[in-house]
């Protein structure tokens, strides 16, 4: 069975973002609260705000139920929530049952979408706010891991020298 592309974009944006977080666990308390002009916050609050999204999104399909994590919430519990965001995303493409193109009422947003729409969200948002954290990361003399797909690849043994 060939893996959906959607998953695999998925599974690098999950990956990115606990690489990321594992980078950072090794920073002070007061290095995990600083910011940049033009970010979202703080480092750890965007992990967080991160997360938290991640979560939301993923309740539109009933993979992730409410509450979702709060935004003061430290490293080890984003953590925790990032394997239950993993989680879903593999369970999402278990089933054949969802129509990506069907829309749907979601009442927490008040709004109608597509089914796709949270997805693609999905991995847009994770991206940006990695790089938000990679800039707050280098502005300060400290050192940013690579997280693209290339590395993402190398890491799970889709792309080998020869």
């Amino acid at each position: 069975m060939t893996t959906p592309p959607m998953l695999r974009q998925m599974r690098h944006d999950v990956w990115a973002t606990e690489q990321l977080l594992e980078r950072c666990r090794s920073l002070t308390k007061e290095q995990l609260q600083l910011t940049a002009p033009g970010t979202y916050g703080t480092i750890q609050a965007t992990f967080a705000h991160i997360v938290r999204a991640n979560e939301g999104y993923l309740n539109t399909y009933g993979l992730i139920p409410q509450p979702f994590i709060e935004l003061t919430a430290p490293l080890d519990e984003i953590a925790s929530r990032i394997a239950r965001v993993r989680d879903a995303v593999e369970q999402l493409f278990k089933s054949n049952a969802i129509d990506f193109d069907q829309k749907i009422h979601d009442e927490r947003r008040k709004l109608d979408l597509e089914l796709w729409v949270p997805l693609t969200q999905f991995a847009h948002h994770g991206s940006d706010h990695r790089s938000q954290i990679g800039t707050i990361l280098t502005v300060n003399g400290l050192e940013a891991p690579e997280l693209d797909v290339w590395a993402y690849a190398t890491a799970v043994g889709a792309r080998t020298p020869f």
